[in-house]
């Protein structure tokens, strides 16, 4: 007998397992069935689909007609980090500039600097608050990125914490080693890059990706290339934080490094995007740190899709330019600002959300974990039409029930 049968499911969002993303027109395809079940054993989904008296189970679940679709993905994030830094915003809509910041000890060397004096137990509890919040918002598969170490002992602490998340929580987590973020104050780039290259076989055991940040004043597209280059001879796929202000060229480089994805490109060129339908990298949209930043330019999501690329979406969880848990939220702004349609959105933080780290998550075929969410909207439109709250009704972690929203006690 099966364990447990989720019935009175009014709409089941059923993304298309794939071996590549879905590109360009097939990101608007997905396939949704009304008055559906969804019937689980031993942690796997057995059957999703239309509503049968075909399967029994020793616990019925009324989804009291609402709908339900797989756990959501979120493939970037930079969630274990210390410190905050909320006093920065009010600088910031005062006018001050990030340089000036950086230079009063703020910015991305703050966060250094916080990380470095945090312990492992401090930066675990710290990312465990996130986590958890992540959770309650759908997402049971997390990227997680190192880079606010800056030397080994502090990359690989944050590499550590972020493997000691995944055993706490019931979540499926890729982790990426991002040594080359940013130039430690008073270092030079070439042998600060150099040091991080070195760092590549220690950090194998616990990474399982190579990241770099490729921008002005940070890392070239050449030493990106290196790096890249160097890091795949050590055996690992790689990525890239690409043309977030300035085309350089990243997203171009990512292609040809074959990089599994390549994140923000705010400000990616016409051919990068072009070429982007010729190639299997996902460009990771990062429209929440647009939006926390005051920008008016988004990535041109619409661009990528129409000319055949794969798009995902992601909060880029982090402490300095988008600060927020809720990948909800996101597909809000991606609707808004990117001007993504409701199937490709979905599809967005599933199935390519997947693809954009190498993980098995975003569908609910037969054999699938059954990571699944009973979301509180009439369909799946109303999720990114009705933004800034939390529409996740419950939560089942390999078909157990782990989180369902609490109601007033009156």
């Amino acid at each position: 007998m099966n364990d447990v049968l989720i019935t009175n499911i009014k709409s089941l969002i059923l993304p298309k397992k794939t071996e590549t993303p879905l590109k360009g027109k097939e990101m608007d395809e997905l396939n949704i069935v009304e008055d559906a079940i969804v019937v689980i054993k031993d942690g796997k989904v057995v059957y999703a689909g239309a509503k049968t008296d075909d399967y029994e189970a020793k616990e019925t679940i009324d989804a009291e007609g609402k709908i339900v679709s797989p756990a959501l993905v979120e493939p970037h994030t930079h969630i274990v980090h210390g410190g905050s830094r909320e006093h920065e915003m009010s600088m910031k809509r005062q006018g001050v500039d990030y340089l000036t910041i950086l230079e009063q000890g703020g910015g991305i060397l703050n966060t250094v600097k916080q990380t470095r004096e945090a312990s492992f137990d401090e930066l675990l509890n710290k990312a465990s608050v996130n986590m958890t919040r992540m959770i309650q918002h759908g997402v049971l598969t997390v990227e997680s990125k190192s880079g606010y170490g800056l030397d080994r002992e502090n990359e690989l602490k944050q590499l550590k914490v972020s493997k000691a998340l995944e055993e706490k929580f019931p979540v499926l987590m890729r982790h990426t080693f991002l040594g080359p973020h940013a130039i430690p104050k008073g270092r030079q780039a070439e042998e600060f890059l150099q040091e991080m290259t070195d760092l590549l076989d220690e950090v194998k055991d616990y990474a399982d990706f190579a990241d770099i940040f490729t921008e002005t004043g940070v890392f070239s597209v050449e030493q990106s290339r290196k790096y890249m280059e160097a890091a795949k001879e050590k055996g690992f796929r790689v990525k890239i934080h690409a043309d977030e202000i300035d085309p350089l060229g990243g997203l171009e480089l990512a292609i040809e490094q074959d990089a599994i994805s390549a994140d923000h490109l705010v400000a990616a060129s016409e051919t990068g995007k072009k070429q982007l339908a010729d190639s299997d990298t996902v460009a990771v949209l990062l429209p929440g740190t647009t939006f926390y930043l005051g920008k008016n330019e988004f990535a041109d999501a619409r661009s990528m899709i129409d000319q055949g690329g794969a798009v995902s979406l992601a909060t880029d969880y982090n402490p300095g330019s988008c600060v927020t848990d809720n990948l909800q939220m996101i597909m809000a702004i991606a609707a808004l600002k990117l001007k993504m349609t409701p199937n490709e959105i979905w599809n967005a933080v599933t199935v390519n959300a997947a693809h954009a780290i190498d993980a098995d998550r975003g569908t609910l075929n037969a054999g699938d974990d059954a990571n699944i969410v009973v979301w509180d909207a009439p369909n799946h439109e109303y999720i990114p039409y009705h933004y800034g709250v939390n529409h996740a009704y419950k939560v089942f972690a390999d078909g157990k029930l782990i989180f369902e929203r609490p109601g007033l006690n009156l």
